[in-house]
This record gives structure tokens, C-alpha cells and sequence, in this order.
């Protein structure tokens, strides 16, 4: 049996789909699936049912979930254990987070990094929502930087994980400001519909905006003209004067006071939400203390 046949059944759990746990292990989806049907042959049994739609674990599969995480964290917690013995995990505290929160709120914190903490190397890893809170689980990472809403499921065990908020953002929906100032695209009730740049569906962000446009009784009439998997690249694209974008103010505040940028939208078409730190509960390295003593607790 391998760790990463446990690892593969862990993702495949909380995905529900073979197709979109091949991509976030970077394997194909056959090979995906000749190391679940390996995992079933060491464990005598199958752990998952068979037939379409989404992925559902048989009785044993619910059962040796709770065993391969705890495995899989024990082996992750004693590699980290190893690794402190060398020396380097002493000195390193590391963040799992969204491209978009590396580029928002994480560059801002770090200019405001405690003296303390000068002579620490920062490692942030970037992924998707699940993928952090993968890592975050496996013990890859001391920290998980999320974001928080209805419409996301993050799903941590409350009696080894804690959490924090430490932030509140807002999704604006934005677009090219002409030379008055004012949007080049906007919701026009009687015009045609509006060119819509979205985001790719595995995307927190792209859950978000679409969980807000499905449920908003006055959700304006979109063209659908780009999905991308980067916020960075949509960014780049709304400021090119493709279409509209939901972006976080975070990200757009300032084009939009240098009339760059601007609203396309009013307030009812905002999408509130917070971040969320998460660590471990058990007891970090002395770093790693002081920074969620630095950030979390302020």
C-alpha cells in the first residue's frame, strides 16, 4: 500500500468525481483510477460504488476515510518531524492559499512582518480551495488562507483544526472606465446582454459570483465571452476592456480611484465575503506560533 493511494482516496471523497480528482493530483484520469482499484485490492473490499453520476463511498469506504486520514496525517506530521530535525522546518513557516489572497491581503501582511519574524522564511504555496485545505490536512502546511461564504464548503474537522477571520472583501463587478469615468460595459435592462468574463468553475471566486447570479432575483443579462482558471489573467482582461469582471475590491480599489476601472454595477450586485486563517490545533513550531500570534490575534 502507498501514501499516495490514501492520498488519492482522500481527494476523491471530497470531490466526488474521478475526473476532477485526476486533475487536482495531477495524474490522468485512467491512472486515477488503476491506483483506487490498487487501494481496493489491498483493502479487500470496495470503498467505492460503482455506477454514473457523482462518487459515493460504500460502508467500508466511510469507514477507512477516517483510517486514511489519520494515516496520511501521521506519516505527513512524521516527515515534518524529520524534516525539523534538519533544521530547515525550524526556520520556515508555510502558507497554503488562493493566487488571488497571495496577491491581496498575504502581500499586504507581509509588509507588516514583526521584527520577529525577519529571520523566518515565509513559503506560500498557491491552489485551489480544495487543494489548500488538502495540504493543510496532510500536514504540508502550517496555515490555510481561504475564503469564506455560504456558497463554499471547506471541509476541516473541527476537533483538529481552528480558524480565525481575519478579513472582509467584497466581489464588485468592474469594467474598463471610458474617458468620463464610466463603465465601457454595463448592465443595460433594454440593451443587448453584457460581455461577461468568468471564471473557471473549479475556482472559489467563479463559485461565488455564478452562486450570486443564480440566485439574484435582478441578475443582469451576460454574453459569456472568456472563462479562465486565472483572476490575474480576468484582471488583465477587464483592464484591456474585454467585458465585465466580478473581481475583489481588494484587487481593484485602487483603478477604480485612478478611473481606470469602474463599477458596472451597484451595490446589490456585490458579493460579500470574509477570509479565514486555519491551522492545526495541535502545537506548532516557535514561527510559526509567532506569526498566528502576529496576524490572527490582533
Amino acid at each position: 500500500m502507498q501514501l499516495k493511494w490514501l492520498e488519492d482516496f482522500i481527494v476523491l471523497a471530497q470531490e466526488r468525481s474521478f475526473t476532477r480528482a485526476a486533475e487536482l493530483r495531477h495524474v490522468t484520469h485512467p491512472a486515477f483510477g488503476r491506483r483506487i482499484r490498487a487501494l481496493e485490492e489491498w483493502a479487500g473490499t470496495p470503498l467505492v460504488e460503482k455506477g454514473g453520476g457523482p462518487v459515493t463511498l460504500t460502508a467500508a469506504g466511510k469507514r477507512f476515510l477516517e483510517t486514511a486520514g489519520q494515516m496520511a496525517r501521521s506519516l505527513a506530521q512524521s516527515h515534518e518531524e524529520m524534516q525539523s530535525m534538519a533544521g530547515r522546518t525550524a526556520r520556515t513557516v508555510t502558507i497554503v492559499t488562493g493566487r488571488t489572497l497571495a496577491r491581496t491581503l498575504l502581500a499586504d501582511w507581509l509588509v507588516r512582518l514583526p521584527r520577529a519574524l525577519h529571520a523566518s522564511e515565509l513559503c506560500i504555496r498557491t491552489g485551489s480551495l480544495a487543494e489548500t485545505v488538502a495540504q493543510l490536512e496532510r500536514s504540508e502546511a502550517d496555515f490555510s488562507l481561504v475564503y469564506h461564504h455560504t456558497a463554499l464548503a471547506v471541509r476541516l474537522d473541527a476537533r483538529q483544526f481552528s480558524h480565525v477571520t481575519v478579513a472582509s472583501d467584497r466581489m464588485v463587478p468592474v469594467s474598463r472606465a471610458t474617458t468620463q469615468g464610466l463603465p465601457q460595459h454595463r448592465f443595460d435592462p433594454e440593451g443587448p446582454a453584457t460581455a461577461y468574463l468568468a471564471y473557471a468553475p473549479q475556482l472559489a471566486l467563479g463559485r461565488l459570483v455564478e452562486d450570486h447570479l443564480a440566485n439574484h432575483p435582478h441578475a443582469p443579462r451576460l454574453q459569456r465571452v472568456v472563462e479562465c482558471d486565472s483572476p490575474d489573467a480576468l484582471y488583465e482582461y477587464t483592464l484591456r476592456g474585454v467585458g465585465v469582471a466580478w473581481l475583489p475590491w481588494s484587487l481593484v480599489h485602487a483603478d477604480c480611484k485612478a478611473q481606470r476601472l469602474a463599477l458596472a454595477g451597484d451595490a446589490r450586485m456585490e458579493v460579500r465575503f470574509d477570509v479565514r486563517l486555519y491551522r492545526p490545533k495541535r502545537r506548532l513550531m516557535p514561527l510559526a506560533e509567532a506569526f498566528w500570534q502576529a496576524f490572527a490575534q490582533r
